[in-house]
């Protein structure tokens, strides 16, 4: 059961329709708001809401314990990247880290993970 727990979340503007990305990682763009991210993208957080519109606000964790949709099986206490459409996977070599799987899962399934961006893996 995927769950949140002591997370940091702040609240940007979503830079499109980002409806069917509540619970995926996201980036900032170079115009300061918020797309979906890609594979192995350096994520700044997970998207908590469902902003249906472009300028809409983005509530976004950015540390702790928070849920992220499952891009493929991730197994607890793996190391996590995006996918190309924003979802967690277990990372490989030259994805940045994003986290770690405090929850494992299938594809499409939600998972708990603990945000903390480290690098590449």
């Amino acid at each position: 059961m995927a769950y949140k727990n002591s997370q940091t979340s702040v609240t940007y503007v979503a830079g499109a329709n980002l409806s069917a990305k509540q619970f995926y990682f996201v980036v900032m763009a170079a115009d300061g708001e918020i797309d979906a991210a890609t594979d192995g993208a350096a994520a700044i957080g997970v998207l908590l809401n469902d902003p249906a519109a472009k300028g809409r606000a983005a509530e976004v964790a950015i540390g702790g314990d928070t849920r992220v949709t499952a891009g493929g099986t991730v197994a607890a206490g793996a190391a996590v990247a995006s996918d190309l459409n924003g979802a967690a996977i277990t990372a490989a070599s030259g994805d940045v880290i994003l986290g770690t799987a405090v929850t494992g899962g299938d594809s499409g399934e939600v998972i708990t993970i603990n945000f903390q961006p480290r690098g590449a893996a």
